[in-house]
């Protein structure tokens, strides 16, 4: 396994996981046309080109020993002392192999390094994805809910790790 900074060249590679991912991940909280609505949102080149140049949001992608990528995890920098995961998806056939575990190291790993203290991130409240990063030692610390546009919202809990 192999993880790797991502950059604009791979934006292809993290639409097609998310498009492989998404459906899977939300068919039971979110319905098609919100689905489809949310991906293209944060999914579209325009979308993801924006995350990286402009946001400042930093991309890594798994790689297993084929050199397939199987996931891809994103982070910001809310301030000097917290950053921010944005993104951690892993391939369906994939999950269950620690390999979202390797992902989420590498990201507290650049976050230790670079002065974090603490590693925030947003979880809709129906994902059992919640129940990964609560294992993983992240608290629920809020429960927001975002309005993305189009009549509808991001129902989440903002989930916290002290570093």
């Amino acid at each position: 396994m192999k993880i790797k900074k991502a950059g604009i060249e791979d934006i292809e590679a993290i639409q097609a996981l998310a498009a492989a991912i998404w459906p899977v991940a939300y068919k039971e909280i979110l319905s098609n046309d919100q689905l489809n609505y949310m991906l293209h949102q944060f999914y579209s080149k325009n979308a993801l080109s924006e995350q990286i140049l402009t946001k400042g949001h930093l991309f890594y992608l798994l790689l297993n020993d084929s050199e397939d990528k199987i996931g891809f995890a994103s982070l910001s920098i809310e301030d000097t002392a917290c950053y921010k995961l944005q993104k951690l998806y892993v391939l369906p056939s994939q999950q269950g192999k620690n390999y979202g575990k390797m992902l989420l190291n590498k990201v507290i790993e650049h976050c230790t390094k670079n002065g974090g203290k603490s590693l925030i991130l947003n979880v809709n409240r129906y994902n059992k994805a919640r129940y990964f990063y609560e294992k993983s030692g992240f608290k629920i610390i809020e429960e927001v809910d975002i309005s993305i546009g189009n009549h509808y919202f991001m129902n989440d809990f903002v989930m916290k790790l002290n570093l």
